[in-house]
């Protein structure tokens, strides 16, 4: 007991540091958002002024208003919308159906096949990037979003991902279900994909934060102004006579709001994902 006694003063500084560094690692983290908030609402000229004046003494909405007036940022914004959309659509078909395949239908050759597949998640996109174009050029998909949906519609990371959650579901589960006549269709979307809601909104978060915030693959394909992302539509306020990082900064703000929705529709699932994953290891 007294042992016991002697150690608990030990752990109680233990906690209070661990939670320390935590808080001021979370601290960090938010500072840059911080900073972007805060620079969304101040002139050029005070953006970079020293002492950080986090709170601006002179808000400027009218930066946002600028934003809107001076580029098309609605178009930006919906085209960037559509592309994230349809794209983490198709990533969680084609991923649950792959996953679903390499981890509960037998066949010869599984395991190496899902081995080599998840071997090309070693290859960097610039590797293909030349040979997809070419692809797309022969096809005459530059200049369309088909060409960015094509390329984005897969993901080995994805499946990797679903098939590792889904083989930790009971093997009976599927058996059952096909004495009962249920097609490997049924048993997918019927038993295994509500199970599998955590990692279902895993891939989703970052499938879609992936997608909206690529900036390679709308440079390479898409030139014309109206099928841009809000990405590549935030350059026009860089030019030869100097950047205007404060209304970069607010057409920012504005293009983070569907990310936040889907990472706060998505937390709940995600934290259960991530804690069932740490009580099985």
């Amino acid at each position: 007991m007294e042992r016991k006694r002697e150690l608990k003063p030990k752990k109680v500084l233990w906690e209070m540091f661990l939670y320390a560094a935590l808080a001021l690692g979370a601290v960090t983290s938010l500072l840059p958002f911080l900073w972007m908030l805060s620079g969304s609402l101040k002139s050029n000229n005070e953006l970079f002024a020293w002492p950080i004046q986090w709170i601006p003494a002179n808000p400027r909405f009218q930066n946002f208003k600028d934003v809107l007036t001076q580029i098309p940022f609605v178009t930006y914004f919906l085209n960037t919308l559509k592309l994230s959309v349809i794209n983490t659509s198709l990533q969680v078909i084609t991923c649950s159906l792959a996953a679903y395949a390499f981890s509960k239908i037998e066949f010869p050759g599984r395991d190496k096949l899902f081995l080599v597949y998840l071997g090309t998640m070693m290859v960097p996109f610039h590797v293909t990037m030349i040979p997809q174009y070419m692809i797309m050029n022969q096809l005459k998909l530059t200049n369309t979003h088909l060409a960015l949906i094509l390329i984005q519609a897969f993901s080995p990371f994805g499946v990797f991902l679903l098939r590792q959650f889904f083989v930790s579901i009971p093997g009976e589960l599927s058996e059952a279900a096909r004495i009962d006549g249920c097609s490997e269709f049924m048993i997918l979307f019927r038993i295994i994909l509500p199970l599998a809601k955590g990692a279902l909104a895993t891939l989703i978060t970052f499938t879609f934060t992936f997608v909206w915030n690529d900036y390679l693959g709308p440079m390479i394909y898409l030139h014309k102004d109206s099928i841009r992302t809000i990405q590549i539509g935030l350059r026009v306020f860089q030019t030869t006579n100097g950047v205007e990082y404060n209304l970069i900064l607010a057409g920012t703000v504005m293009g983070l709001l569907p990310l936040l929705i889907v990472y706060f529709t998505c937390q709940k699932y995600f934290t259960q994902s991530v804690t069932a994953t740490g009580l099985k290891g």
